[in-house]
């Protein structure tokens, strides 16, 4: 099966179809993730397959953020303003039937791909996330993020996504 992703449409996807395993990110699809969208304080983007475009298999919201310099280790924020444009990567969830096959790479490339188009657009020096728990950390510490110390924050350089992405 072929996967991609598009920009949610809550008459068209069925978002209830999501069984991410994390009831708090399915909650959040299904009853917060078009007021998100119509404040314009997230935009979320639903992973659908070939066969039934209009049932959710994952998803990722993108926010716009900024990062205080002085809240990171130096060897982060070194040359950055004190304050830094970020992207903020708020939610990614996968269905759990998809989960373990190397699918959670794949929808959070496809996270990374948009984000690095839309930098082209509107800066921003960083990707943000705020991790769940310590294995959701160590998921994105797995594709290059770096943890903020004591936290369970992690960041990476928009300009090492972009080196990763074929074509970019």
């Amino acid at each position: 099966m072929v996967f991609h992703s598009e920009a949610l449409d809550m008459e068209r996807h069925d978002v209830d179809s999501l069984d991410s395993g994390s009831p708090e990110l399915d909650i959040w699809l299904r009853e917060q993730a078009a007021g998100a969208e119509a404040r314009r304080v997230a935009r979320t983007f639903v992973w659908v397959g070939s066969q039934r475009v209009d049932q959710v298999l994952g998803y990722y919201s993108l926010a716009g953020h900024r990062l205080v310099r002085s809240t990171l280790p130096s060897s982060v924020g070194h040359g950055s303003p004190s304050e830094i444009p970020a992207i903020l990567l708020a939610r990614l969830a996968l269905d759990a039937r998809l989960q373990g096959r190397g699918m959670g790479a794949a929808l959070l490339a496809d996270a990374l791909t948009r984000i690095a188009i839309a930098t082209r657009t509107v800066a921003a020096r960083f990707v943000v996330v705020d991790a769940r728990d310590d294995r959701a950390a160590t998921f994105y510490e797995h594709f290059g993020f770096r943890r903020i110390p004591d936290s369970l924050r992690l960041v990476q350089k928009v300009s090492d996504i972009e080196a990763l992405i074929p074509g970019e």
